[in-house]
């Protein structure tokens, strides 16, 4: 089936228009991440000499190998949910989409903030700086989270429960793998990063209880 005809299709449902807007907006969601992900690539190591280096089996390709495998699983409806309820469909597309939206966001802002830090393998640069600002002030590894965050926002716009078994069984193990060995070198580096550990999640913001 070409385009145009995939196209005809999804105007042809129910909630043709508003389905084909939600596509529309994915796109340029996920176009805007590879967008930033490329420009990452091309500004190198623009924080100076690698003090420090630790190779991880998770980086740009793995995470990019583990999408492409949910987007089969959307393309192809496996794992889909079927449902009638015009209603519960447009408030779930709804819910997934300000969350795709807003993670896409999350995950721009925490790049900008992350500047020259950013490697595509754990590395520690001779101009390295602890960046707990901007997003960072709420998590410790906005990129990763926003990135969680969109995967699961997927699922439900898509309304595939095995995307979001995936993402959790897999794609929240993978990050969690990979902020940790993130944080044992930074730990080395900045006598600073366990207090900004004790008091940031790593995914999620913390609630912080005052003391008495």
């Amino acid at each position: 089936m070409n385009p145009l005809d995939q196209i005809r299709q999804i105007l042809e449902t129910p909630l043709g228009t508003f389905n084909l807007a939600a596509t529309a907006i994915v796109a340029l969601c996920v176009f805007a991440i590879i967008l930033a992900v490329i420009i990452n690539f091309a500004e190198g190591a623009s924080g100076g000499e690698v003090q420090k280096e630790k190779r991880n089996i998770v980086e740009t390709g793995s995470m990019a190998a583990f999408f492409f495998v949910l987007y089969l699983m959307i393309k192809l409806h496996i794992g889909e949910l079927a449902s009638s309820d015009v209603s519960l469909q447009v408030v779930r597309i709804s819910i997934g989409l300000i969350v795709f939206v807003l993670g896409t966001i999350f995950n721009i802002w925490g790049r900008l903030h992350l500047g020259h830090n950013w490697a595509n393998q754990i590395k520690i640069y001779q101009k390295h700086t602890l960046i707990t600002n901007g997003p960072y002030r709420f998590v410790r590894h906005p990129l990763y989270a926003s990135l969680i965050w969109m995967c699961i926002a997927g699922a439900l716009i898509y309304s595939n429960w095995l995307v979001a078994l995936l993402s959790l069984i897999i794609f929240v193990p993978m990050m969690s793998y990979r902020a940790k060995h993130e944080e044992i070198i930074l730990e080395t580096r900045f006598d600073n990063y366990k207090e900004y550990k004790s008091k940031t999640g790593m995914f999620f913001p913390r609630t912080i209880k005052s003391e008495a």
